[in-house]
C-alpha cells in the first residue's frame, strides 16, 4: 500500500487493524484506557472490519513504530530506541510481544512475507517448483517452517533441496526480488484468505472477556445504544462469570479444584443466590462451612478485588472449556453432549 492510500485511511480504522494485529491482553489493556466513546467507535470498526491486505496491515503497524520513535525527542531511533520506550510505558512481556511484531512488520528479510504462511499450504504451492527455487526460498524461512516443508517433499526432491541449500552462493537482489514478486502473486489467495479472518464479532468478544468487567460493560452499553443486534451478537460470544451456571456440575467440580476459597468468596460476594447455590452443592459439607465463614467474616470488598476474583475463575472455565474438560451450555458445538 502506497503511503498516500495508508494516510486515507481512516484512523478508527487502523486502530481497529493495530488491536487485531497484536496480542489480546495487550488490545485490552489499551481499550480499556480509552474513553467511553471512543471505546464504542473503536470496537464496531473491529466488528465491522473487512477487507484487510497484508499491505495494509504491515503498514498500519509501520507507521504506529514510527509514531512510537517520535513520541520521545530524545529517541535515537530504530528498534533500541523502540523497546526502551516501550519497556517504560509497558510491562516487560507485553513490551516484547509488540516490538516483535513492529520488528516483523518492518524486517526486510526476503520472504518474510510467508512467515505466517501454513506449511502445509505453502508445501502445495512449492511441490512443483524447481529445487533451485524451493532450496532459495527455505534459506530464509524459520528452521522449523523449512524443515515442516522439506519433509512433505518426495524423497527425491529432498535430497536435491537440501544439497542445494548447503552448497548455495550469494544470490544477487534482483533474483531475490524476482523469485519473491513471483510467489507473492500466486500466494495472494492463501493471504487473502488469512486475512479475511482479521477482526469480526469474536475477534471483539475474545478482547472483551479479557478487559475488566467495568469497561466490558461500557463498551457494549455503549455499542448498544448504536446497535443492539451487534452486543446481542457478541455477549453470545463471550463468558461472564454469571454464565457459570450453564455449567453441569461435574463441570463445576472441576473448576473448584483450582480456585481457592479465599478467592471464590470474594468473587460470589455479589452474585445471585442461583450461581451461590451451584457452587455450595457442588462442595462436601467441610467446604461448604469453609466457605460460608469466610464470606461471613470478609466484609466489605471494593468492586474492583469483586471482579478480578471473578475474572480468574471464568480464566479456569476457559482453560478447562479448551482442553474439553467441561461442557458449557449453548456454546457453538459443546452444547453436543455424547
Amino acid at each position: 500500500m502506497t503511503p498516500t492510500k495508508v494516510a486515507e485511511t481512516t484512523g478508527l480504522r487502523k486502530s481497529a487493524i493495530l488491536l487485531v494485529s497484536i496480542d489480546a491482553d495487550l488490545a485490552a489493556r489499551i481499550l480499556s484506557e480509552m474513553d467511553r466513546e471512543l471505546i464504542r467507535d473503536v470496537s464496531v470498526e473491529i466488528a465491522r472490519l473487512e477487507g484487510v491486505t497484508r499491505e495494509e496491515r504491515d503498514a498500519v503497524l509501520e507507521e504506529f513504530y514510527r509514531n512510537t520513535l517520535q513520541l520521545d525527542v530524545r529517541a535515537q531511533g530504530g528498534v533500541p530506541a523502540a523497546r526502551d520506550l516501550l519497556n517504560r510505558v509497558l510491562d516487560p512481556a507485553d513490551a516484547k510481544k509488540v516490538i516483535e511484531t513492529l520488528e516483523a512488520a518492518t524486517r526486510s528479510t526476503p520472504f518474510g512475507f510467508l512467515r505466517k504462511a501454513d506449511p502445509v499450504n505453502l508445501l502445495t504451492f512449492l511441490q512443483d517448483e524447481h529445487p533451485q527455487t524451493v532450496a532459495l526460498i527455505l534459506s530464509y524461512l524459520p528452521s522449523p517452517m523449512a524443515a515442516e516443508v522439506i519433509q512433505g517433499l518426495p524423497q527425491r526432491k529432498q535430497i536435491e533441496v537440501v544439497k542445494r541449500i548447503s552448497t548455495m552462493e550469494l544470490t544477487s537482489p534482483e533474483i531475490l526480488s524476482q523469485v519473491e514478486g513471483a510467489l507473492e502473486k500466486r500466494l495472494s489467495s492463501l493471504f487473502a484468505e488469512d486475512l479475511r479472518k482479521a477482526g469480526g464479532l469474536k475477534t471483539v468478544a475474545s478482547i472483551l472477556n479479557l478487559t475488566d468487567r467495568s469497561t466490558e460493560r461500557g463498551i457494549l452499553d455503549a455499542i448498544e445504544e448504536e446497535d443492539p443486534t451487534m452486543v446481542d451478537h457478541i455477549r453470545k460470544l463471550m463468558f461472564v462469570f454469571e454464565d457459570i451456571k450453564r455449567i453441569d456440575d461435574h463441570g463445576i467440580q472441576i473448576i473448584l479444584k483450582d480456585v481457592e476459597t479465599t478467592q471464590l468468596a470474594l468473587a460470589l460476594k455479589v452474585a445471585d443466590e442461583d450461581l451461590r447455590d451451584k457452587f455450595f452443592r457442588n462442595m462436601s459439607k467441610r467446604a461448604q462451612d469453609l466457605l460460608r465463614e469466610e464470606m461471613e467474616y470478609m466484609g466489605p470488598q471494593r468492586l474492583t478485588d469483586v471482579e478480578a476474583a471473578q475474572q480468574s475463575i471464568v480464566e479456569v472455565v476457559r482453560k478447562y472449556e479448551e482442553s474439553g474438560d467441561i461442557v458449557i451450555e449453548g456454546r457453538g458445538s459443546s452444547q453436543i453432549v455424547v
